[in-house]
């Protein structure tokens, strides 16, 4: 077998051996195969998933931004870098904290649009800038400004090839964020991601205890369960196998 094929078969035997059976959803399997052909049939007699994952660490009852850096996440050493490159930048407390989640879309939610997808996720939470400045930032990645030393990323190049060309809605995004009063606000995000992908260097959640205690406006019901404009998105993250 190859790989892929070993790596599926051992993912199968997991599923087979949980009391219930977990029926991925379309875009959890698009591009593995087409979305078209449906789930593989329930296994006879299982029950689905209909809440927490057991191949997964179990969440508190009610969960904190940091429980879901620790629980959900996958690596987070940049945004932890990049919170503090901007705190030593001398960036206000509301940017640092933007910094510190502009790219919780990529680490717990989906790649595509991950700065429109975060800014959704923190907006009921944060300062309403922070939340602006984060979903533009997906836009002026992509685009110079010299006038604060920011280049095109050369590993964009490595990544995507010389010859692409941003998607029209990120050029018209550009455009828009470019002329907004917070521009600068979201091209810092640029200016202190970029650079803050150093391997040698270890960089500490609690060390933004008190930003967070500040900036974020943690519910009291715990996230997923405030019946905030994004809290079902919260609950996804926290189970992403329930069935409905």
């Amino acid at each position: 077998m190859s790989m892929l094929e070993r790596a599926e078969a051992a993912e199968r035997k997991m599923a087979e051996d949980l009391e219930r059976a977990v029926v991925k959803s379309a875009i959890y399997t698009s591009g593995e195969r087409d979305p078209r052909e449906g789930a593989p049939p329930r296994p006879p007699g299982k029950k689905v998933m209909m809440g927490a994952d057991p191949r997964l660490p179990k969440m508190p009852d009610k969960p904190t931004l940091f429980d879901f850096f620790t629980l959900r996440f996958g690596p987070t050493q940049h945004m932890l870098q990049s919170a503090r490159l901007a705190q030593k930048n001398g960036l206000p407390e509301h940017l640092v904290m933007a910094c510190l989640v502009h790219d919780i879309g990529v680490a717990g939610f989906i790649r595509g649009d991950h700065g429109y997808w975060a800014a959704q996720l923190m907006e009921p939470y944060i300062d309403e800038e922070a939340s602006w400045a984060i979903r533009y930032h997906q836009a002026l990645r992509f685009f110079p400004d010299e006038s604060v030393g920011y280049a095109y990323p050369k590993s964009y190049i490595d990544l995507f090839g010389a010859d692409y060309v941003p998607d029209p809605y990120i050029q018209r995004d550009y455009q828009y964020a470019r002329n907004h009063k917070w521009y600068m606000s979201s091209r810092q995000i640029c200016v202190n991601d970029l650079y803050a992908f150093d391997a040698n260097v270890k960089v500490e959640l609690e060390e933004f205890t008190d930003v967070v205690g500040r900036n974020f406006k943690q519910p009291k019901e715990g996230l997923g369960f405030d019946a905030s404009p994004s809290s079902h998105m919260w609950r996804t993250i926290m189970w992403p196998t329930k069935y409905l």
